[in-house]
């Protein structure tokens, strides 16, 4: 026993060294971490019920978008926007998703054209598009944060 006290001795001495590491200053190390992120992309894409089966990122925000295209089309199927103005087939909606998961739709028709009355298209998308399913937010590195994008709308004249 004595024996192997002996042996065991030196080499517990000798590895205090790879314990004995210097820490990472505290901001040294958030700059670091600062400088790793991507600031422009999200960890995560905003997601609906439907889409949180899907693990894959790509599949999984293509879903949400395909998703929400469609349930935007769906309200506004039946609304009066093709039929007041049968030129105007697509529509651009921007949609915004807040951190709190609630969302803002704002259409994107060229402001310089006299013939839309642009006011009048917005109150009616702005009605139209109530009553969503809930939506988790998109985040970035596990806090939710505000997310935009544009989609493209088919009105579709029955």
């Amino acid at each position: 026993m004595k024996k192997i006290t002996l042996l065991l001795l030196p080499l517990l001495l000798a590895s205090c060294q790879y314990f004995d590491k210097q820490v990472p200053d505290e901001d040294e190390f958030l700059q670091q971490r600062l400088k790793e992120i991507d600031w422009k992309k999200v960890s995560s894409y905003p997601s609906l019920a439907e889409c949180d089966a899907i693990t894959d990122k790509d599949l999984k925000k293509e879903c949400f978008f395909s998703t929400m295209t469609r349930l935007v089309q769906e309200k506004l199927d039946t609304d009066t926007i093709a039929m007041l103005y049968p030129e105007i087939d697509t529509i651009q909606v921007k949609v915004t998703v807040y951190p709190d998961a609630t969302l803002k739709f704002e259409p994107q028709i060229p402001r310089d054209s006299v013939k839309y009355d642009s006011v009048k298209i917005d109150s009616i998308i702005k009605a139209r598009l109530v009553d969503f399913p809930k939506i988790e937010p998109a985040q970035k590195e596990g806090i939710p944060v505000t997310t935009e994008f544009i989609l493209p709308v088919i009105l579709d004249v029955k």
